[in-house]
């Protein structure tokens, strides 16, 4: 309901906002994000958290619903630029998906304890902003924005797959990124993220991808594991009637439609960008996000 001009109480996760202050926040957070394959969610939980209040294990639902909304644009943007490399996201639904499903599983068993969960959260933002920082000063093969270059030459079998890109051939183990991708899913699915955060740094870092390939695959994969993941919570909610499982629909709405539009002018802005400039942009995201929820998990 309208509590006065342009606030509003959401029914379902009780926060209480002005109703342009999560579109807006979602579209400059997605706007950077998604020039690195993710979608952004890993720093609206946070916000949603910290700012709105909002601590219900629904809220890592909510997440995942936002992912759903906002991901597609950026799908798009990146297929019609030949930015898109099948054979990986291939890899990465199948390892993920599965990881998620037990993630949710944990999210509401082990950790619906807000404390507990922002500092579990804090960890993982530490580490995703370490491994960016870290890559973001390594030697680059590409080291400056690609306007034209596109995905081609796809090759894959269940050993190896590989393509190139501006000029360059790269290759990786499809069991290797399958069994990350799994692992990393179960966290996705404890943090409401779909896996993007983690796997896209993961594939830039440990398996030497260029960033503007693995864009498009991580966002890909992120959606199809947020869609299985948010009816997962749908149907879990049945099971914890007296718990907060379920997303609230129309907050994950209005965050999405400001995501989808942010992801997809991050899409389309993402050739004219630095892939060092990525990484640090996106480094310190995730860094300040987590001494945010590592000191208030210490409180």
């Amino acid at each position: 309901m309208i509590d006065h001009f342009l606030y509003i109480t959401f029914p379902v996760s009780s926060v209480t906002t002005w109703v342009f202050l999560p579109p807006l926040t979602a579209f400059v957070v997605s706007f950077f994000a998604s020039m690195g394959g993710l979608s952004g969610a890993f720093l609206l939980l946070p916000f949603q958290m910290s700012i709105l209040h909002y601590t219900a294990p629904s809220v890592s639902a909510t997440n995942q619903l936002f992912n759903i909304v906002a991901i597609p644009s950026g799908v798009w943007r990146y297929t019609k630029e030949r930015r898109m490399v099948w054979p990986l996201t291939g890899a990465v639904v199948i390892g993920t998906l599965p990881g998620v499903i037990i993630g949710a599983w944990l999210r509401l068993e082990y950790l619906p304890d807000p404390k507990n969960f922002k500092f579990f959260a804090g960890l993982v933002l530490l580490y995703v902003g370490s491994r960016l920082l870290t890559d973001a000063f390594r030697k680059q093969i590409i080291g400056k924005a690609v306007r034209f270059a596109a995905v081609s030459d796809s090759t894959f079998s269940l050993k190896r797959a590989g393509f190139s890109f501006a000029g360059q051939s790269y290759s990786f183990s499809v069991p290797w990124l399958v069994l990350l991708c799994f692992f990393v899913g179960i966290i996705g699915g404890i943090y409401g993220i779909g896996g993007g955060a983690i796997i896209a740094p993961f594939m830039v870092a440990f398996f030497q991808l260029p960033v503007y390939a693995v864009a498009g695959a991580s966002l890909m994969g992120t959606l199809v594991t947020s869609v299985v993941g948010v009816l997962v919570y749908q149907v879990l909610a049945a099971y914890y009637p007296g718990m907060s499982v379920a997303p609230d629909w129309q907050l994950g709405f209005l965050f999405g439609i400001g995501g989808f539009c942010g992801i997809y002018l991050g899409a389309r802005c993402q050739k004219y960008v630095p892939a060092k400039a990525i990484k640090l942009i996106l480094s310190l995201f995730v860094l300040f996000s987590a001494g945010s929820y590592l000191l208030a998990s210490l409180r």
